[in-house]
């Protein structure tokens, strides 16, 4: 099969992806999926962006703050329920938009990645970091050579964690972890996407608009929020940007100011990584609101486009 047509709208964190999806969900009867790692989360509604009634306009949003701030979710449960919820948009007779600013779910759902199904085995990862432990990673990364060639090139002896896990799935799974990458690459075509990049081309406007939103978001309840969320048990939603930042001033080790320019200055950055990020995507067709007036006509003649092509 060639894959159900499925549109991304990615961009770093305050580019417009969601005034955009919208419009573009509603021009075209489409649904939208959210890619967001935090958004998952109840609790965080607002240091994680998540759109408010009056945002979404009506138009169906999925994956979406349904999870207890202290459950964890891998990129392949993301990736399980992401592509269902597809399914049954496209079951439906509507076009599935995907949204966010979360690369891995993005890469990950985009390019079907298969994920290793097999539960962690405690025990005999136990027994595998004690022998990193006791003879070292260099050695433990030659008996990975001799198993997994591939996946040992990319390693270093340090790297204590992937090492183990590497011995770890070829115990439970009698394949490497290389063979199980070239098998995921080989299954079943899920998604055929297309990609809308939205960012600006001057990034000091795009800086200015992460700003003004982490003001608005103060003006909102935002210190409320993480007040609340720091008296909880830490899990997933405790590394949204915006609540670890606010600690400092809660716990009296700073002035609101001070953290909100943290907050404003860790933002910045976390928008800086989801450009280098995306910028390996080469697919990706980029819009920039700063050089083009009317980015959702070129959008929708992109979405047009995809959808009139044979499959």
């Amino acid at each position: 099969m060639s894959g159900i047509k499925t549109v991304f709208i990615t961009g770093p964190t305050a580019s417009g992806k969601t005034a955009l999806s919208v419009r573009l969900a509603k021009e075209f009867g489409g649904e939208i999926v959210s890619a967001d790692s935090m958004q998952i989360y109840r609790g965080i509604h607002i240091a994680s962006a998540a759109p408010d009634e009056e945002e979404k306009c009506g138009v169906p949003h999925h994956m979406l703050e349904f999870l207890e701030p202290e459950s964890e979710f891998s990129v392949a449960d993301y990736t399980k329920a992401a592509r269902k919820i597809i399914k049954d948009i496209n079951s439906r007779g509507r076009l599935p938009i995907v949204v966010g600013g979360t690369g891995l779910y993005i890469n990950a759902l985009a390019d079907n990645t298969a994920f290793i199904t097999e539960k962690a085995d405690g025990m005999l990862r136990d027994r595998l970091e004690k022998r990193f432990d006791s003879i070292g990673g260099t050695a433990m990364l030659k008996e990975l050579e001799a198993i997994d060639p591939v996946s040992a090139a990319k390693l270093h002896p340090n790297d204590r964690k992937r090492i183990v896990r590497a011995l770890e799935v070829y115990s439970l799974t009698g394949e490497t972890k290389t063979r199980q990458n070239e098998l995921s690459k080989t299954g079943e075509k899920i998604i055929n996407p297309l990609f809308i990049g939205i960012t600006y081309k001057d990034r000091q406007r795009l800086y200015d608009r992460i700003n003004l939103r982490v003001d608005k978001m103060l003006e909102n309840g935002l210190l409320n929020e993480a007040e609340a969320a720091l008296n909880r048990s830490g899990g997933g939603a405790f590394q949204a940007i915006g609540h670890k930042e606010l600690a400092g001033y809660i716990n009296g080790e700073c002035t609101l100011d001070e953290a909100a320019k943290r907050l404003k200055m860790q933002t910045r950055r976390y928008a800086k990584r989801q450009l280098t990020w995306f910028n390996k995507n080469e697919r990706i067709h980029w819009l920039y609101p700063d050089e083009n007036a009317d980015i959702f006509a070129a959008a929708a003649a992109l979405i047009n486009k995809f959808l009139s092509e044979e499959d």
